[in-house]
């Protein structure tokens, strides 16, 4: 335990202990996570030996414990494999340690291995190329000769119908044209089956190939579910009450049959497992990229990240049982009782400035919104009432309709970019220029929603117009101009290397915390669906 455990020095005395455990999905560091981070990240930078998978990204974090007798200290992890193992020296180790090297995990990894190299040969051989090969050529050729021949067909059809309208037939050259065309039929049939025959006899030696793969692909998917179930079942959770559940246990209950590749190799289970088998009092946690970024995912080298949801939510909701963990943040400032300020009004639309940490609409968890305080204001109203929406981090101006024909018509407006928007922002960090736009396709992150990626391959185009309005040391202000509306568009746009590399200031999600997410809504314009009047409504940022 001693090389896991590390002891504070003099330079955090004074630094009030948390009251509560950390909320692991939305957090702000505390001073004790961050001088224990800044340990790790100076350990991080003496490792050379690592220091091309370290640029390369990872994730680290770190649990401030206290011992049975007060005294503090830290542990440090890293989630999955570093430098091709699961164990060393600084860190705690791993749940279970599937890298062991005679563990059940490294016979059956060998085993499925070997099967892959037998689908592999099998694959690439010349037999099976040639059999693939030969299906191939018989099957253009047969479509050739069958073309070529009912072209034929159709071409002696047309001089027989000639000469029957001409209508100097005799009865015997009549019936000699039907048995021709007849003829013609059974030579095509004939055709037809003599390379329906050849094709067979092609498919059939490439089936024989085919068949074979199958079964080793069916038996390397029938090793890997069973290796999978098997490994989910060594990983034994405990919480802070004593209790043990596995990984199977665990996602079942949170209704997933299988739990995801992966799941409980992040640092954050690995911490308090090992906090939990040698008697530490968790105190707080934090966990940090160190590298760069992955290809799809923003993640800032030195910033702090919340716990992934995919993989982490159902196995820390079991293993923070039994500790005084703080109240979810976003719910709290959701659960407060604001109220938008109502900025513009008429008899059919109502626009309003909506707080920051205030929902649109409701959410899954109890929360005020916007759409419940519109519907007591406004009990006549009928329709879905909010005709866009900010995301709950986000103020500024939310336009709402008092019926569904307006609604209907303003989301028409929405849909054709016929409104106006303009956000102000303040940027962590500086813009590589002072105007432009930023273009990258955007897509759901699938393992951690709300999440948004950008994929080449399966994103949807997404444009911004951005203009610095100034800058203020190390932060930019500046404006945007959304001209498609996908979700977490201008967070993305602003922390993404490829837009403006530079995060929102206080986006949790893709850049790091504040005070609150530096973004709001200042500017809507737009063509009035009833009166035909160009509206346009303003509404300074307070920041």
């Amino acid at each position: 335990m001693q090389s896991c455990l590390h002891r504070f020095d003099a330079s955090v005395q004074g630094i009030e202990l948390p009251r509560h455990f950390t909320y692991p999905f939305h957090y702000t560091p505390h001073p004790l996570c961050e001088n224990a981070a800044a340990r790790v990240q100076a350990y991080l930078r003496g490792r050379a030996d690592w220091a091309e998978e370290l640029d390369a990204g990872k994730m680290f974090g770190v649990l401030v414990v206290q011992d049975e007798e007060g005294g503090l200290g830290f542990l440090a992890a890293f989630s999955g494999i570093l430098a091709g193992r699961n164990v060393h020296d600084y860190f705690v180790p791993p749940v279970y340690d599937l890298l062991q090297p005679d563990g059940f995990f490294r016979e059956e990894e060998g085993k499925i291995s070997a099967i892959n190299h037998q689908i592999e040969t099998l694959s690439s051989s010349d037999a099976y190329i040639q059999a693939r090969k030969e299906l191939e050529e018989a099957e253009a050729q047969s479509r050739m000769a069958l073309e070529d021949a009912r072209a034929a067909m159709a071409q002696a059809k047309a001089v027989r119908d000639s000469r029957r309208q001409s209508g100097t037939l005799s009865l015997q050259e009549a019936e000699m044209l039907s048995r021709e065309s007849q003829h013609q039929r059974a030579e095509y049939r004939r055709l037809e089956q003599r390379w329906a025959g050849v094709i067979a006899r092609c498919r059939q030696a490439l089936e024989a190939f085919d068949s074979q793969l199958a079964a080793w692909k069916q038996e390397r998917h029938r090793r890997s579910a069973a290796l999978q179930k098997t490994l989910f079942r060594h990983f034994c959770m405990l919480n802070a009450r004593g209790e043990e559940k596995d990984l199977c246990q665990i996602f079942s209950e949170a209704g997933r049959s299988v739990p995801p590749a992966g799941a409980g190799e992040c640092a954050a289970p690995k911490l308090l497992q090992y906090a939990y088998e040698h008697a530490l009092r968790p105190l707080c946690m934090a966990e940090f990229w160190w590298g760069h970024s992955p290809k799809n995912e923003l993640r800032r080298h030195g910033y702090y990240y919340p716990a992934c949801r995919s993989k982490c939510e159902p196995i820390l909701k079991h293993m923070l049982q039994g500790l005084d963990v703080e109240a979810n943040p976003l719910l709290d400032a959701a659960r407060r009782r604001m109220e938008p300020e109502v900025v513009w009004e008429d008899d059919y639309l109502v626009l309003v400035d909506k707080p920051a940490g205030m929902l649109s609409v409701p959410g899954k968890e109890d929360g005020f919104s916007v759409w419940e305080w519109m519907r007591r204001r406004c009990p006549q109203a009928d329709g879905p009432l909010v005709v866009h929406r900010l995301d709950m981090a986000t103020s500024g101006l939310l336009l709402l309709a008092k019926n569904k024909q307006v609604h209907a018509a303003m989301q028409a407006l929405f849909e054709t970019r016929a409104v106006r928007k303009r956000y102000v922002a303040l940027l962590d960090g500086w813009p590589p220029a002072d105007k432009g736009f930023v273009r990258l396709p955007l897509c759901p992150d699938p393992d951690e929603r709300p999440l948004q990626q950008v994929n080449q391959a399966y994103g949807k185009p997404s444009v911004t117009r951005y203009e610095v309005l100034g800058r203020e040391g190390e932060y930019t202000r500046v404006a945007l101009y959304p001209l498609t509306g996908r979700t977490h568009q201008l967070r993305v746009h602003a922390a993404h290397p490829l837009g403006l590399d530079a995060p929102i200031v206080g986006d949790t999600l893709y850049g790091r915390s504040s005070d609150r997410l530096y973004l709001h809504a200042e500017r809507l314009e737009f063509r009035h669906p009833v009166t035909g009047q160009w509206i346009k409504v303003e509404q300074k940022a307070m920041f």
